[in-house]
């Protein structure tokens, strides 16, 4: 990764310091762990997983939503919305 920034004479950007803006102690409901911690599978469509990050860009935030196919490994479809 850092030869492709380097070749493409990108840099990173410094950030703040990490804030935790979780809060573990509530009385607010906690769903299910429905996969049970096992990430496990043994064929294609049996479990898929997610993850939604933002980008700062210079034109705003950017969201990008990921899903991704656990036994292969694959992304099987993003979104990319501002």
């Amino acid at each position: 990764m850092a030869r492709r920034m380097k070749r493409m004479d990108l840099k990173a950007l410094q950030t703040k310091a990490f804030k935790v803006t979780t809060d573990s102690h509530h009385a607010k409901p906690v769903y299910p762990d429905l996969m049970k911690r096992g990430i496990s599978t043994s064929g294609i469509n049996q479990k898929w997983t997610s993850e939604v990050t933002n980008i700062r860009t210079t034109q705003g935030w950017l969201y990008l939503a990921v899903v991704m196919d656990v036994y292969p490994r694959a992304i099987i479809g993003w979104s990319m919305q501002s």
